[in-house]
């Protein structure tokens, strides 16, 4: 190799580019990388290649063959790299791979730069950055170390098709310039365009998005669309204020046709040990009109809510949540308050929103819970919906044996509020309006019967303190017969001062009454598990008995019910001591529960699991048999001294399908009173779950006839990234499906399309039937660039 006033080298060379010698040390050149780039400092450039020419009259440095060139906190590889001393430029060519200090990628054929990296220009390059961004020109000049230019630039945050890399992304953007703006950290797009797989879909003149290194910045975001009767089209136009490091604010207008600028803003503030936001709502409508007959129909609504929540310390919560609005309308007449799918999309309106205070610790074996609760009914029945002022929950598993056993405890304790009493209709004459039988006083011949109403919720102040504890001990004889006795005590001191409003006293004795409850209990369980292990798996068959003793429920049926209405008798409570929702009604009465347990688990996995039971009243009062202002237990099947059969199986061939059935059958004649059934399956593309539920007429609760009814849902995953979803219900006695959602969605690290329809209700203020509504929703987002969702 012919050179002139130049040397050759074929090694690892340090250089000092600020010098016009080549001056330095010899590295070896089989070194690991990372190492050598680690024993550089910020002065020195290291040079590695097949060849190195150091040209000292011109003070250039030549290299070629496998570049590799550390300076700066960046590497360059190329085919050949020039480095002019004198005029400080760094010229590459050919494959040239540079990674700079934040892990940007570029590639390019030829690179000219000064050798702080501040000015100069790159041909036909491709930039690809830490979080999965890419960006390619023709050519792109730098220039004061904080200006890059694009021409004719290309940018996607989609990764290549790993089949065919040439092949265009999902989406991206053209534009003639792409600026980008270091100081500011925003790219800048002039005549750009949005393609889809490499087909233009919408002309941009003009806009610009943070570059992807930025997290958090000022600027408005994606436009949103909505659409609804009252208002008309809306447009909603975001822009967000990153005020500081630790807060943020949302400014969303929304300009709707009919009724003007609904403001809405949203602040958001962080701190070490945690975090709260406000968001503000206000119009003032044009079209009053549009409301006229319902609480909306008013010049000014408006609505804030809140919410925040802080760690006092590892073991101990605190936070909140509310919501004030100008009327109970508000939010669901601007579609304000919706629950989202997956995807992003609206799906339904809630019917209420809470108001809360709350504390919450957790221990190894203990839980505390404060909190005071408001319900804000958007069905303008604030009335008739208590204030619970507070609500405090506590249990404790004792760490240590007490008397070989264990020993825990629980308390409870609910004061409440409400304003009007809450009648529920159960039979059609005391639903008709011009016959309230639910609102009459007992003095009226047309008082109210126990097969015409119950009474859901007391007018007036309502507060219990409940405090229980249980201790129990298992053992194990030598047969394998396993003995568990229990001992437990439960109190409740009870004040209420019930209004005395019409109708009220046909239920409960108006004014203030104090009661003290207390129930102890006494008595063991039994399990004899009996195991038979074959080549195919194993099975465990365990016949269950439990005997408790206890006396008569106190004021049984006498005393407000608020929490404790809900109740289903099936497998899962048969051996339960107190088989009551909640703390209002307490069981008593001795009662036997009896059943048998069998399991199945398959060596090459899958599992049956199946029970059997009765319950029996030995003596005392049934307390399920006892009507109260609920009914609770009426129809449940434990209101006869032998209560109904109950049954379920369980079976899991694999991890892809279940199935399960629950049932109750009459004690007498074996007719189902209670039928559930469920499969699911659970694919690598597609999942489905049927259920369905077949139930008898309940005339105390107000089922006059028999319901049934199947529940489908399912999913299918018809693409990599594509996925269909659908569910719908439909009521067999009216024989219609009266309730339906069905959904596409595409998903992946880059994009989000969601399309849904949905089929629901709106409820109104007094007994009108809920009206059917039906929404269309769209949903469309490109990472790093926004989400934008219509709805219609």
């Amino acid at each position: 190799m012919l050179m002139v006033a130049g040397v050759v080298a074929t090694a690892c060379s340090v250089i000092a580019p600020a010098t016009a010698s080549a001056q330095g040390f010899i590295y070896n050149q089989h070194q690991p990388r990372a190492n050598r780039a680690n024993l550089i400092d910020n002065n020195h450039m290291l040079v590695q290649a097949t060849e190195v020419d150091y040209d000292y009259n011109n003070q250039r440095i030549s290299a070629v063959g496998n570049v590799q060139m550390f300076y700066n906190g960046t590497s360059v590889e190329a085919d050949k790299v020039i480095y002019d001393q004198k005029t400080k430029r760094l010229h590459a060519e050919g494959n040239i791979r540079m990674t700079d200090a934040e892990g940007k990628i570029t590639y390019a054929n030829i690179l000219d730069l000064s050798d702080d990296y501040r000015d100069g220009f790159v041909d036909s390059l491709r930039v690809d950055t830490e979080d999965q961004t890419r960006m390619a020109a023709t050519r792109a000049d730098r220039s004061s170390g904080n200006y890059t230019v694009f021409d004719n630039g290309v940018y996607t945050a989609c990764a290549p098709c790993k089949d065919d890399p040439k092949k265009p992304p999902l989406w991206q953007v053209k534009g003639a310039r792409i600026i980008h703006n270091q100081t500011e950290k925003m790219l800048y797009f002039e005549n750009a365009q949005l393609e889809f797989f490499g087909v233009p879909m919408e002309y941009l003149p003009y806009f610009s998005t943070p570059d992807p290194t930025v997290k958090r910045k000022s600027g408005f975001l994606m436009p949103g669309f909505t659409t609804y009767s009252a208002f008309g089209v809306g447009v909603e136009i975001p822009y967000y204020w990153a005020i500081a490091p630790d807060m943020d604010a949302t400014f969303t207008p929304r300009i709707t046709t009919r009724q003007g600028v609904l403001l809405q803003t949203e602040f958001r503030q962080r701190f070490v040990d945690g975090s709260y936001q406000v968001r503000l709502y206000g119009i003032d409508q044009l079209d009053q009109d549009a409301f006229k007959g319902q609480p909306g129909h008013r010049s000014f609504r408006w609505g804030v809510e809140t919410k925040g929540q802080f760690a006092l310390n590892d073991k101990w919560v605190w936070g909140w949540d509310g919501v004030v609005l100008s009327d109970y309308y508000f939010m669901s007449d601007y579609r304000l308050a919706q629950y989202k799918d997956p995807f992003g999309s609206f799906l339904s309106l809630p019917t209420e929103a809470i108001s809360q205070l709350y504390l919450t610790g957790v221990g190894n074996r203990s839980f505390f819970d404060a909190r005071t609760i408001y319900y804000l009914s958007y069905s303008g029945n604030q009335n008739k919906v208590p204030v619970v002022a507070p609500v405090i929950d506590y249990n404790h598993v004792i760490n240590n044996n007490i008397l070989g056993g264990e020993f825990s405890y629980k308390m409870n304790f609910t004061n409440l509020t409400r304003e009007t009493a809450v009648f529920d209709p159960i039979t059609a004459q005391a639903a008709n309006p011009l016959n309230p039988l639910c609102m009459t006083t007992s003095a009226d011949p047309m008082a109210r019967t126990p097969s015409q109403c119950l009474l859901r919720g007391m007018p007036g102040t309502y507060t219990r303190l409940t405090a229980e504890a249980q201790w129990r001990k298992s053992y194990t004889d030598p047969f394998g017969q396993i003995w568990t006795p229990f001992v437990g005590v439960r109190a409740d001191a009870i004040n209420a001062d019930i209004s005395n409003q019409p109708g009220v006293s046909n239920f409960l004795p108006v004014g203030d009454t104090q009661t003290v409850r207390l129930m102890p209990t006494v008595g063991f369980e039994y399990r004899y598990p009996f195991i038979n292990v074959q080549p195919w798996g194993t099975t465990t068959i365990e016949p269950i008995a439990q005997v408790i003793i206890r006396p008569d429920e106190p004021k049984a049926g006498k005393l407000p019910n608020e929490d404790a209405q809900s109740f289903v008798f099936d497998t899962s409570n048969l051996f339960a001591i107190d088989k009551f929702s909640g703390y209002d009604r307490v069981e008593g009465g001795s009662r036997a529960n009896v059943g048998v347990q069998a399991t199945t688990q398959f060596d090459r996995g899958g599992s049956v699991k199946a029970m059997f039971g009765q319950s029996y009243q030995m003596f005392g009062l049934n307390s399920f048999a006892v009507a109260d202002v609920t009914n609770t237990g009426i129809d449940s099947g434990l209101q006869n001294p032998r209560s109904d059969y109950v049954a379920s199986l369980a079976y899991s061939p694999n991890r892809t399908y279940t199935f399960s059935v629950r049932s109750r059958m009459d004690e007498a004649t074996w007719n189902i009173n209670r039928f559930e059934a469920q499969a699911s399956a659970n694919f690598d593309r597609w999942s489905a779950s049927v259920t369905y539920g077949d139930y008898a007429a309940q005339p105390e609760l107000g089922y006059q006839a028999r319901r049934g009814g199947i529940m489908t849902t399912g999913s299918l995953k018809v693409a990599e990234n594509w996925v269909v979803t659908g569910s719908a219900r439909w009521d067999l006695q009216s024989n219609k499906i009266n309730q339906y959602v069905f959904g596409a969605g595409y998903v992946d690290d880059c994009f989000v399309l969601a399309a849904n329809y949905v089929s629901s209700y709106d409820y109104s203020v007094g007994p009108a039937p809920p009206l059917p509504n039906k929404t269309y929703l769209l949903t469309l987002g490109l990472r790093t660039i926004g989400i934008n969702s219509v709805n219609f």
